[in-house]
């Protein structure tokens, strides 16, 4: 445990931002899986899928590069 005042601030709000992330990464797991197995309007569910990995780039929880990949198979799958 921090002995220093901005020490433990940190670590509340590290933990607060922690939780905040851990609930935007599993959202955009759930979209990407459900556009992944999605079997009647899949454009829509691919659709939300990448804009919430838009999202998570925007708030630094996935790194450009990552979320184009994702982004390319998710279209991917949906051209085929």
């Amino acid at each position: 445990m921090p002995n220093i005042k901005s020490a433990k601030k940190r670590v509340i709000t590290s933990k607060a931002n922690n939780e905040r992330n851990k609930s935007y990464r599993s959202a955009l797991k759930t979209a990407v899986k459900a556009a992944a197995t999605a079997s009647e309007d899949k454009e829509t569910a691919v659709k939300v899928a990448i804009k919430k990995v838009d999202k998570a780039v925007a708030k630094g929880i996935l790194h450009k590069n990552t979320a184009a990949r994702k982004k390319s198979q998710l279209q991917r799958s949906l051209n085929k």
